[in-house]
């Protein structure tokens, strides 16, 4: 089979590995900046450098003429977004070129954090009180039935980013004049404090053959906009988190059509009255090298075997899922103010990973016991605090 990835940012290496592997042609289209990033160049048959309007976002008139183009010569069987930025514009692909995989309206629900409340809502899921931004009135409704802070969320951005938290009515208001004609692409949603969890699925035949729990125990919001240090550990097996989240998982992928694909999902634990609420979901591996997170601790690599589930499907093969392993998996990682920071003093044997990047700082741990891992990045958020941690200005 043909394979086609695409890619706004340079990910996805294993992915592009895995496929290969399994016997396909791999082709990718992926942003010009990202032109001398270390692609796996000798498993990718070819490679398509294209100008962005802007981050994310693709001229697609110049995209599905040039895929036209390369079609006539080249049958493409699959294509598969790497990005959570590409996800829209990969199901307009497969739409034009009538390709199997999802559709735009699926997609939307992977893509689109007001479509994912509107769907989870629909399906009975709780989620935080939330309105669109389309009419003065409902937003007025919706300040006078619900009490703030408020959370104004792009709805299609990813993770944390440009979100802003406002404390009243009136600087919610204010917010939203000084989004202009832009507003239409934002929601408002009551902030509910609590623990904030994560959960990583590879999903075949409409159901998920292998889930990993996992706690933030620094939120997104507080990494991104409060200058912390971002950590998650895998919770407990077997515990209440994990039970409470496989089922809250199960009934969003459901409900939002999930058939086959790696998914990343964020639930809200209430300190208030101790429910799981949904936040948001994602049709790809988690960023923030959560993924090595998972492999370290379970063997999985969520990557590969999305890869291989994807070329399984397309190949009309049996899928088998390699046996995972049941340890416990911690992340910490952070700005540093050091551009190559010196790591040596960090040498607990439960570290499996190093961040190998400028100006960074991080590791991830394995231990069978989850209070060690705990007390491992406890112990490294201190260390890191003092010794290395900065913060982006502004």
């Amino acid at each position: 089979m043909t394979f086609l990835c695409v890619s706004c940012e340079f990910k996805g290496v294993d992915f592009l590995r895995y496929c290969k592997a399994e016997g396909n042609k791999v082709f990718l289209v992926t942003a010009k900046e990202t032109e001398h990033e270390p692609w796996p160049r000798d498993v990718i048959d070819d490679i398509f450098f294209m100008e962005e309007v802007e981050h994310g976002r693709w001229n697609m008139e110049h995209f599905i003429a040039g895929l036209a183009y390369f079609m006539r010569s080249h049958k493409v069987d699959r294509i598969v977004a790497l990005d959570d930025f590409d996800v829209e514009e990969v199901a307009e692909l497969r739409e034009h070129f009538r390709l199997p995989g999802m559709g735009q309206t699926t997609a939307r629900h992977f893509r689109d954090k007001l479509a994912m409340r509107l769907k989870a809502a629909e399906a009975g899921i709780r989620v935080p009180a939330f309105t669109s931004l389309f009419n003065d009135e409902e937003v007025n409704h919706f300040t006078q039935r619900v009490a703030p802070p408020y959370m104004v969320k792009p709805r299609f951005e990813a993770a944390a980013k440009g979100i802003q938290k406002v404390h009243s009515a009136d600087e919610l208001w204010q917010v939203l004049h000084s989004l202009g004609e832009k507003r239409h692409f934002y929601l408002a949603e009551q902030f509910r404090p609590g623990d904030i969890f994560h959960v990583d699925t590879l999903n075949l035949d409409s159901k998920a053959i292998f889930t990993s729990f996992a706690q933030y125990l620094s939120t997104p919001w507080d990494v991104a906009h409060g200058g912390g240090i971002f950590r998650s550990v895998i919770c407990q097996h077997g515990g209440e988190d994990e039970k409470a989240l496989k089922n809250i998982e199960t009934d969003v992928l459901r409900a939002f059509g999930m058939r086959y694909s790696a998914s990343h999902s964020e639930f809200i634990k209430c300190h208030e009255d101790g429910e799981l609420y949904f936040l948001e979901t994602a049709s790809r591996v988690g960023g923030a090298h959560i993924a090595e997170m998972v492999e370290a601790a379970t063997g999985i690599n969520l990557w590969g075997e999305w890869a291989r589930i994807e070329s399984a499907v397309a190949n009309g093969i049996t899928y088998k899922l390699p046996k995972a392993k049941k340890l416990y998996g911690g992340i910490i990682n952070s700005l540093s103010r050091h551009r190559h920071p010196d790591t040596s003093a960090f040498n607990d044997p439960e570290i499996l990973w190093r961040l190998d990047r400028v100006h960074h700082i991080g590791f991830i741990v394995v231990s069978d016991k989850r209070e060690r891992v705990l007390e491992l990045l406890d112990d490294y958020a201190q260390r890191i605090s003092a010794d290395f941690h900065a913060q982006m200005p502004g």
